[in-house]
């Protein structure tokens, strides 16, 4: 059973966050839902009250997940960007060649500011776009972009795609054809850029 660590805060996009849980668990992926505050309890961008599974702090830094997925949302991003437990599991699940896959404000605000989109193709939100071209990425109009390791998307609207190809990814593409179709979602194929 793949291993997703899901980060969140208070101000993290409601959409993305509750869509990337729910998808992701329809294929029988393990996420963990680890909140970067002291508090489980959270409340998202636009009211949604969230219980987290954990706090970031609480997860062992040498933890091996297949993916890190990061929503986006403000001021959710910025607290998300400013977690150092984060930003270390960040960087070692790089160095692992795990699945990195950010949303929204997400790709622009964290990973643009800890040096992962450098030398990617990658996408967001487009009020985040320039600082994706800032860190040396390559910026996509496409709603989402897989290159490598790393899996982007620009915002609440992709998030059901964004989810999906996650599982493909993690699991297979008959998987994902299967919760697509189980939740009447449209072909997202034509949505996706691969490099």
């Amino acid at each position: 059973m793949p291993k997703v660590l899901l980060a969140v805060a208070d101000g993290s996009e409601d959409i993305e966050t509750v869509t990337l849980i729910d998808v992701l668990r329809r294929a029988d992926i393990q996420v963990s839902v680890a909140s970067a505050t002291s508090e489980v309890t959270l409340t998202l961008a636009r009211g949604t009250r969230l219980i987290a599974d954990t706090r970031l702090a609480d997860i062992d830094p040498d933890s091996e997940f297949d993916a890190i997925v990061l929503p986006g949302g403000m001021p959710g991003a910025e607290r998300l960007r400013d977690s150092e437990t984060l930003t270390t599991l960040l960087q070692r699940q790089r160095q692992r060649e795990g699945w990195i896959a950010a949303i929204c404000a997400a790709p622009g605000v964290v990973l643009a500011a800890h040096d992962l989109v450098r030398g990617y193709m990658v996408t967001g939100f487009p009020a985040f776009q320039a600082a994706l071209n800032d860190a040396g990425g390559h910026l996509s109009q496409h709603p989402v972009v897989e290159d490598g390791r790393l899996l982007t998307s620009q915002g609440p609207a992709t998030a059901m795609g964004f989810a999906l190809h996650l599982v493909g990814l993690l699991v297979d593409e008959a998987t994902e054809r299967r919760i697509a179709e189980g939740l009447l979602a449209a072909s997202q194929e034509s949505a996706l850029q691969r490099h």
